[in-house]
């Protein structure tokens, strides 16, 4: 499989009926080789439905396993012993059993039978309410429990066997294609709140103790809470490499690196990636946006803001805010509404000035932004600041001469303070929606409508908002 072609792929893919796939995974020139090396992300990025992501992954899975000669541990450990004899032992020998464990949980794991109330509203195919969502966890995470032979820490591998499982069998619990992220966030939740009370299990012991929690113990502050869960959630996923103080040298060596002019922004991507989870729960807790950005001073760069939107949603938030740009200028331009705005007013002036085609474009697109408040009626300060101080707490652009190609400014502000300086006025959009998301903002009411225009076509919902009829 390795050394195939991208056709190669596709038509394997039809063999197996996933040829609705083909398209996507000719797009992206999907090899052999770039199937196999394809991560939980990229999967849930590249297909779209949960069934085909376990379906792929099930059948990525047995190839791996049938070339590693994996058929029992027995014949792994002599074969990695003989190959690697320095490598397979103390505590990666741990690390290997736990991964053996896991391949079986993919072919041998099965939903538990609900109760009879969960099963009526599930056979309604009814988004369940708080109080049923709370039901459906618990019994999920009494199931895991079972299968983990009493363990109470699942690693990240098997959250997602579960939820897939879960999504696989109950598609309309996928609320858009964010529901693996809120289902598996839940269940992880359910795990560290049956954890916090436990005073007589070995294994929970052993990890508290090892993190530095005693009984009796208070905590000093919500940030060393939300560290201590996120290490103790994470200490079966990785037994070799995590120590108690992995979250504080990640976070130092991100405020080092914040510092220089040059930066390893693969390592960066590496240490954003492995504090996610803590800043998710920062975020969640309603942390103070300052602590926040103390701790991840790269959430101040667009490209690690975008990123982490990405994390969130898997999707390309600058791309998609590029394309509605480019379809609806010309639509937004020629609305009736706009016609004696100050900044079309503007637009038409410099237009006159140039002649290049990249420039006209660009002037277009960005009074096409600035006018998206006026065209839903919305309040165009908690929206940009044209030239003029920033008022609103909530994320705003703010943009000084925005028609003047040689002395543009755009930024994005939020609590009045500036998060980020930005290329131009298609990023500081796309800043924006992100920063509402990223940082867990509410969107006030007065510039609802806009936003949930550009959410809607960003997030490829089935009945997007649409601009009013031009006049």
């Amino acid at each position: 499989m390795e050394s195939w072609s991208v056709e190669q792929v596709c038509n394997w893919l039809k063999q197996r009926n996933l040829g609705e796939l083909v398209p996507k995974f000719r797009e992206e020139e999907v090899s052999g080789a770039a199937l196999l090396a394809l991560n939980d992300r990229m999967l849930q990025q590249l297909v779209k439905k949960i069934g085909h992501q376990a379906v792929l992954m099930d059948l990525i899975k047995k190839y791996q396993q049938q070339k590693s000669g994996l058929e029992s541990p027995t014949y792994c450990c002599e074969t990695a012993s003989q190959k690697f004899p320095a490598a397979v032992s103390g505590k990666n020998l741990k690390s290997f059993f736990a991964k053996h464990k896991t391949l079986q949980w993919t072919s041998s794991y099965a939903l538990p039978d609900f109760p009879y109330d969960v099963k009526c509203i599930l056979a309604e195919k009814k988004c369940p309410d708080h109080s049923m969502r709370i039901r459906i966890i618990e019994f999920l995470q009494a199931d895991m429990t079972k299968y983990l032979e009493g363990s109470l820490y699942p690693n990240s591998q098997q959250y997602n066997i579960v939820v897939n499982a879960l999504l696989q069998a109950y598609p309309f619990l996928d609320e858009d294609g964010n529901g693996f992220l809120l289902w598996k966030r839940a269940l992880k939740d359910r795990f560290k709140y049956v954890r916090r009370p436990i005073e007589d299990d070995e294994q929970v012991l052993r990890n508290k103790c090892k993190f530095g929690h005693r009984r009796g113990q208070s905590r000093k502050s919500s940030f060393a809470e939300n560290k201590l869960d996120y290490v103790q959630g994470q200490v079966e996923e990785e037994p070799v490499h995590l120590k108690g103080s992995a979250m504080d040298l990640h976070i130092k060596w991100l405020n080092q690196e914040y510092l220089k002019t040059q930066r390893n922004w693969e390592e960066v991507d590496n240490r954003m990636n492995e504090t996610v989870e803590i800043r998710r729960k920062m975020i969640s807790d309603k942390a103070p946006l300052k602590d926040i950005l103390r701790l991840f001073p790269f959430l101040r760069c667009p490209y690690q803001l975008f990123r982490e939107f990405q994390l969130l949603t898997h999707m390309d938030i600058y791309k998609k805010t590029v394309e509605i740009l480019e379809i609806y200028s010309e639509n937004i331009l020629s609305l009736y509404v706009v016609r004696n705005n100050p900044i079309n007013i503007m637009l038409q002036e410099n237009l006159k000035q140039h002649t290049e085609e990249d420039v006209l474009k660009y002037m277009k697109m960005t009074a096409a932004c600035l006018l998206l408040p006026e065209v839903f009626g919305d309040d165009f300060s908690l929206f940009a600041a044209v030239n003029e101080e920033v008022k609103a707490v909530t994320p705003v652009m703010e943009v000084k001469n925005p028609f003047n190609v040689n002395s543009c400014e755009f930024a994005l502000y939020i609590e009045r303070e500036e998060l980020a300086q930005l290329d131009d006025c298609t990023m500081a959009l796309a800043a924006l929606v992100a920063a509402f998301h990223v940082f867990d903002i509410p969107c006030p009411k007065r510039i609802h409508r806009t936003l949930n225009f550009l959410e809607s076509l960003v997030f490829e919902v089935r009945n997007p908002a649409s601009l009013p009829i031009p006049g």
